[in-house]
Order: structure tokens, then C-alpha cells, then sequence
């Protein structure tokens, strides 16, 4: 290209350049600067990433506690040790607040196709599931391919039958799916119920190809007499659909011998930094203490306890917060939600200005949301540029906590989420395959750091933390 028509190539950019500048938007000049990290809170993030004392607690309490079937022996032992695990820690005021539940345990649990093709399966009893004959029950299944086929079933139409319903769930870094899917346990079995059904088995609400049943509650109506329910394997449930599609009646037997065995004790265990000023509040955090009895509870929730644990001792240690710390491990979350509403009881006159809850595993901390008062919004602006090195993005909707802490956000309480990744969980939540090995150290530590960042920010922010808007039902 020769000197002429290149001078007169990069005019006529020039020109186009210009006059593209004057019809498109500005850009803002005006936009705030973000808030600075203080250095105190950034020195206690990054020394968190080395944390050792989440993973001490979930190796501790899952090796000599191991399952802690809520209203059990088992989650007797658990208050016990958790008492003297926090008391070790230097945690102060700790103790346990009891309170009656009623408990339901399983008991013997077989599966097995007679035909066409005999073969045995691998399931699991829901929590609440009515029980078979000591002998079993044998009956011949009526296939729905979702939840939606069930609820369009007509009335009457599965007298005698075992419903199986085998809807696959898939994994989300939300874990949204599970709300979508795991209507099939929630109310599957009540609406079977309600239509007849002998017996139900629904397909796992997991995101593994296992043999592994994932357990879970499901509630029954009032009126309703509860029927035998539970949840096959993945592996099994896909290999039930293949036999189905073969085009033969499909018999299956079943036994369950679970039981429900009247009202018993569980308890919350409670222990606190405290805050300089009593005036200021208390920031509420904490997991739930009980679990499924068929791993030993290693991601669902001995991790979220060592978590909110974890992160609190890193400021009992250091200068007292303002405001008072309160760590809370619930009992009974698993069957009910028993515990958060026996805490949310005995604390409705306490001073609550936030609470927030880890009960997603032990996988890393990927996004922020809140829920705060105008007046405390810096508070969140200043969270998200602290929790930004660890990966964590600010996301655009409200925080909505836990079912253990839901009791007291709901008297307008603000609240923070601190979301973990869903990809991993749902391969063992609720299975044989919740252990320790599920557990990665590093993840486990980026949670602790992520926790220990949010409590140092929230516990000494300068601004008041009063009251938010609660939706009405």
C-alpha cells in the first residue's frame, strides 16, 4: 500500500472512529471506587487457606461418632463429643439445649425382581416410610418415568401395586436440580398413597450411577396412612427402567421393617465468641449435627460444623470481636428441621442481626449473596471485594440460608450465603458413600477462609444490622 492511500485509510478510521463516538453511550466516569480490603481482614483470609482445624473436627467426629441418626443413642454420643470439642477449642459458654422429637428407625430393607428377570436390588427406606409385612410384599409395579406421570395417575388406578418412579436427577453447581427432582421423595410417596399404591420406589435423588441408595425423608398428610417407601440405587433403578422396557409385567418383593418409636430426646450444642458489645447483636452460625445413618455424615454436615467452627476459633483467637459470635450445632435437621425451630424457640428474645448456615458439603465457596438492610449495604459491597481471591463472585439474588437457621430469618433477621459447588455433592449426599475420603483438605480450608473473612467483616462492621423485609407466605 503506497504512502497516499494509507494516509488516506487512516483518516477516514479517524473519521469513522469519531463519529462512533458521538452517537454510542459514554462510558461512566462516576463509578464508586471499591471499598479496601483491611488489612486485618485480608491477614486472617489468607491464613486461613492453610486451616487444619476444620478437617480435624470431620476426621474427629466421624471416626469416633461415626452415623448420627437424629433422636438416637448415636446423636446422644455426638452432643457429648461436640462439647468437649469445642470446650478444647476455647469456645465459651458452651452447652446443649434438649428438647423432644419424634423418631423413626429403619430396619430390615431387601429388594428383589421374581420376574421377569429374578435378580436382587439395592434400595433404602425413606424416613417416615410405613413398613411391609415381616414376610415382605410382593406385588407387581406400575412404572412412571417422572413425577408428573405419578401426580397424573388416575385415582384408585394403583390398588395392590408397588409404584416405581425413576426420575434422574443431574448435577448443577447450585444444586437446584435437587428441588426439582427430589419432589419424588418429598411428596411422591404421600401422593401414591393417596391413590392406592401398596408400595413405592422412586429412583435415588442423586447425581451418581452407583449402587448406593440415597435416604431422605418424605412426609405423609394427615389422614394418610403412611406406605412402604424407599429409594432404590441409581444403578438399579436404571437397570429396573431396562426391564420394564421390555414390554413383560415386571413383579417385584420388598421387605422394610422400619419403625416409628414415639417421642425422644435431641438437642442443639451452643457455644460462643463473645462480643464486646452487648448491645451490637449476635451473628448466629453454624450446621447440623445429625445425619443419615447410612455413611458416617462426613459432607452432610460434620464439614459445615467444622467449617463455621473452624472459622470462629480464627477470631477467639485474635481480638474480641464487637459482636458475640454464637456457633450453634443443630440436632435433628435431617427429619424435620426439629433443631432450628427448638433454637429459634429458646432464643426468640435474643438480638439476632445475622445468621448464616454451611450445610452443602465441603467443596469450595464459588458465590456471595446477602441479605441486608439498606443501612448495612457497604457491609455487603466490602464482603464481596474481601471474598474475591478466593474465587468467589457476587451474585445477584438474596440470600435464603438453611432449614436451620430459616426459623430465625424469618423474624427478619439478615442473612449471607456463602454457596459451595453442587457438581460433587449429590454423587453421596445421604449415601453409604458420605466418609471422610469425600473430603478434599484444600476445599475444606477455602471454605474455612471464606468464613473466617465474612465473620471478621460482619462481627466488627461499624454499621448497625437491623431488620429486613420477610416475604409473606
Amino acid at each position: 500500500m503506497n504512502r497516499t492511500v494509507l494516509f488516506a485509510a487512516l483518516a477516514a478510521t479517524a473519521l469513522s472512529s469519531s463519529l462512533t463516538a458521538q452517537t454510542r453511550p459514554q462510558q461512566r466516569t462516576d463509578v464508586p471506587a471499591a471499598p479496601k480490603v483491611d488489612a486485618s481482614v485480608a491477614k486472617l483470609r489468607d491464613a486461613a487457606l492453610n486451616d487444619k482445624v476444620a478437617y480435624d473436627i470431620v476426621e474427629g467426629l466421624t471416626t469416633e461418632v461415626g452415623p448420627r441418626l437424629a433422636g438416637t443413642d448415636a446423636e446422644a454420643r455426638a452432643r457429648a463429643w461436640s462439647v468437649t470439642k469445642l470446650k478444647a477449642l476455647g469456645f465459651r459458654n458452651v452447652h446443649i439445649e434438649t428438647y423432644q422429637m419424634p423418631v423413626w428407625v429403619r430396619g430390615a430393607e431387601t429388594a428383589e425382581v421374581l420376574s421377569p428377570f429374578p435378580q436382587k436390588l439395592h434400595l433404602t427406606a425413606l424416613g417416615n416410610s410405613g413398613a411391609t409385612p415381616p414376610s415382605g410384599l410382593t406385588a407387581e409395579i406400575v412404572y412412571f418415568p417422572s413425577f408428573a406421570d405419578l401426580q397424573a395417575a388416575p385415582a384408585g388406578s394403583l390398588k395392590g401395586k408397588i409404584a416405581f418412579v425413576s426420575n434422574a436427577m443431574v448435577a448443577t453447581q447450585d444444586g437446584s436440580s435437587y428441588g426439582q427432582f427430589g419432589t419424588a421423595r418429598f411428596t411422591g410417596p404421600n401422593i401414591a398413597a393417596q391413590k392406592g399404591a401398596a408400595a413405592i420406589v422412586i429412583r435415588s435423588i442423586g447425581s451418581d450411577h452407583g449402587r448406593g441408595p440415597h435416604a431422605g425423608n418424605t412426609n405423609f398428610a394427615a389422614g394418610v396412612t403412611p406406605i412402604p417407601a424407599a429409594a432404590l440405587s441409581t444403578a438399579d433403578a436404571d437397570n429396573l427402567s431396562r426391564i420394564v422396557a421390555r414390554g413383560k409385567p415386571v413383579t417385584m418383593k420388598i421387605v422394610l421393617t422400619p419403625q416409628q418409636t414415639g417421642n425422644h430426646e435431641s438437642g442443639n450444642v451452643v457455644a460462643e465468641v463473645p462480643g464486646s458489645d452487648p448491645r451490637a447483636g449476635v451473628v448466629l452460625v453454624g450446621g447440623h449435627l445429625d445425619s443419615w445413618d447410612l455413611g458416617t455424615g462426613a459432607i452432610d454436615d460434620a464439614s459445615g460444623l467444622a467449617i463455621t467452627a473452624a472459622a470462629a476459633k480464627r477470631l477467639l483467637d485474635g481480638p474480641r470481636p464487637k459482636r458475640t459470635i454464637r456457633v450453634v450445632w443443630f440436632g435433628s435437621e435431617e427429619v424435620g428441621g426439629f433443631g432450628g425451630r427448638a433454637y429459634a424457640e429458646a432464643h426468640k428474645n435474643d438480638r439476632h442481626v445475622l445468621a448464616a448456615e454451611s450445610d452443602f458439603g465441603a467443596d469450595r465457596v464459588w458465590r456471595l449473596e446477602t441479605n441486608l438492610p439498606d443501612a448495612a449495604k457497604p457491609i455487603g459491597d466490602r464482603l464481596a471485594v474481601a471474598l474475591a481471591p478466593l474465587g468467589i463472585v457476587r451474585g445477584s439474588g438474596k440470600s435464603h440460608g438453611g432449614s436451620d437457621v430459616e426459623p430465625v430469618l424469618a423474624m427478619g433477621v439478615a442473612g449471607v450465603d456463602l454457596d459451595q459447588s453442587g457438581q460433587r455433592y449429590f454423587d453421596y449426599h445421604h449415601t453409604p458413600e458420605d466418609t471422610l475420603d469425600r473430603v478434599d483438605p484444600e476445599q475444606l480450608a477455602q471454605n474455612v477462609a471464606a468464613w473466617t473473612t465474612m465473620l471478621a467483616i460482619v462481627a466488627n462492621a461499624p454499621e448497625e444490622i437491623g431488620q429486613v423485609a420477610v416475604a409473606a407466605d
